[in-house]
């Protein structure tokens, strides 16, 4: 089993290659796409050297997997779908964040039914003999989905989307809608059960600039100094530093092109009879 892990600088996100060296099968978690906002260009130089890395291996991309639907990077599920095929995965609660911004945007994602598959949690995937299990993480979304990996004689690997982030970053928000502090203590619970010596791998570092950016960290390590939900840290001490944390927070600078993009499984908007493509901007 392998891991690789690609840093989106401009959004500060994490795009993670698994592989299985003998059967050569891949699947790709939280791809992004490059979107520059002041110009509403759509590039690909990050995917690219993604997919790059895949023909390199002579890889079989299997599965393209969502932890949630991203505020903050336009997924890049299609474009690579696209080019090296994968099926689209994400967590089965999705429908609800689409129900939400739909209304808000006024389209229709919940009907057009754009993911592959939506994954139920404990439901499993294989890539030759590792495992992905799909366990329920709600709390920044409803409907986030972290991806426990597991292979035999091997350390167990969770790809845990925005539930937490570096020790000294903290947790996700909980300040979106659906999002609870609650059920984030709980998830975070959840994912510290898998033991000490479960690498976490993140879907973001915004590093201090007494550190160099990181990717992956042991339960131990969030355990022992997560500055939000380390141990003995209560459930309603979290809860108030969350929400505290939460109103001092403005949106994420991608929140309204993300958005609809992601809840369409990453699909562009329709062109129109001149080619062009539109997002929407809701005034307020």
């Amino acid at each position: 089993m392998k891991i690789e892990s690609f840093y989106h600088q401009d959004t500060q996100t994490f795009c993670h290659l698994l592989y299985d060296e003998v059967s050569q099968k891949a699947a790709i978690i939280d791809p992004v796409l490059d979107y520059k906002a002041n110009s509403g260009k759509i590039g690909h130089e990050f995917s690219d050297t993604v997919i790059e890395r895949v023909k390199t291996l002579n890889l079989t991309l299997h599965y393209i997997l969502e932890t949630h639907v991203h505020a903050d990077h336009l997924s890049a599920a299609q474009y690579i779908k696209q080019l090296i095929g994968g099926q689209v995965y994400i967590g089965s609660q999705v429908s609800k964040v689409q129900q939400h911004f739909d209304d808000v945007f006024n389209l229709n994602s919940l009907q057009e039914s754009l993911f592959d598959h939506l994954i139920e949690p404990n439901n499993s995937l294989m890539l030759g003999d590792i495992v992905i299990t799909a366990i329920s993480t709600p709390g920044h979304t409803p409907a986030c989905m972290s991806y426990v990996v597991t292979r035999p004689n091997d350390v167990t690997h969770v790809f845990v989307g925005d539930t937490l982030f570096m020790p000294d970053i903290g947790t996700a928000r909980c300040d979106f809608p659906g999002g609870d502090a609650h059920s984030l203590y709980q998830s975070v619970q959840t994912l510290y059960a898998l033991g000490d010596e479960t690498l976490l791998h993140m879907c973001h570092d915004y590093p201090p600039e007494q550190r160099g950016v990181r990717s992956v960290v042991t339960v131990k390590e969030q355990r022992e100094s997560n500055i939000h939900c380390a141990d003995g840290i209560t459930e309603a001490q979290f809860i108030k530093i969350r929400q505290g944390r939460d109103l001092g927070l403005d949106a994420p600078r991608l929140i309204l092109p993300s958005l609809q993009v992601n809840i369409r499984a990453g699909f562009l908007p329709e062109a129109d009879e001149k080619g062009r493509r539109f997002l929407k901007i809701p005034l307020r």
